[in-house]
């Protein structure tokens, strides 16, 4: 398995809030850039949830693969949800994998955390490619899903509100590069890189990428493991 993809946000929601918008497949779709369907299967009672999931990357060409919810853990410390997944599709990145999120209550809010590790699909010459991408599209997501919580703005709204900004920062460069001298333009594309979002705007930057101590950088998937 190779190293793990890490994100934490710090939501300001009820941590009941944050757990259904996570855990109700209908409501995750529609924040996490990184799925197009989530679909739970029929379970008997007492056994491991499972599902089925789709990326659409063109009209007629999907990803699918399938996950296990290997073990949710409630305690003093918060709350924990680990899982499985994999997929047989040759044109998908990700082969197989685990990982979980973890719900840390504050006095203000939620930390919520995820920590995974994939085996890659295409190598590790791709994968050196594809790592850092859905490292972002995880964080971008998660601070989606945070202004949904926090100030109501629903994915979908957001989403086109990244788009419309990323198509006035291009569009600002191009023009500068066309009607301004040089020094200016680049001075322009500069600003239209590194600029912050709109705080209304998602942005991936909001959330922390590696661990901040060592408690948040052991995954804890021992006593979540069904046999």
């Amino acid at each position: 398995m190779a190293r793990f993809v890490y994100v934490e946000c710090f939501i300001r929601a009820d941590m009941d809030a944050l757990w259904g918008q996570t855990q109700r497949p209908e409501l995750h779709k529609r924040w996490d850039l990184r799925f197009t369907e989530i679909d739970y299967l029929p379970r008997a009672d007492g056994e491991p949830q499972r599902f089925l999931y789709t990326f659409k990357l063109l009209p007629g060409l999907v990803i699918k693969g399938t996950g296990i919810t290997t073990g949710d853990r409630h305690d003093a410390d918060g709350r924990t949800s680990a899982l499985r997944f994999s997929s047989d599709y040759p044109l998908s990145l990700i082969r197989s994998g685990s990982g979980y999120w973890r719900y840390v209550p504050t006095s203000d809010g939620v930390r919520f955390i995820t920590r995974y590790g994939y085996r890659p699909g295409w190598g590790k010459a791709v994968d050196f490619m594809f790592r850092p991408l859905i490292g972002w599209a995880t964080a971008w997501s998660f601070d989606r899903l945070r202004l949904w919580l926090e100030t109501g703005r629903t994915p979908e709204r957001s989403l086109w509100q990244a788009l419309a900004e990323l198509c006035v920062r291009v569009l600002a460069a191009g023009i500068a590069i066309q009607a301004t001298p040089a020094a200016v333009a680049c001075l322009i594309g500069a600003a239209a890189v590194l600029l912050p979002p709109l705080p209304s705007t998602p942005a991936a930057r909001r959330c922390l990428r590696r661990p901040p101590d060592r408690l948040a950088s052991k995954a804890p998937l021992t006593y979540l493991e069904t046999p």
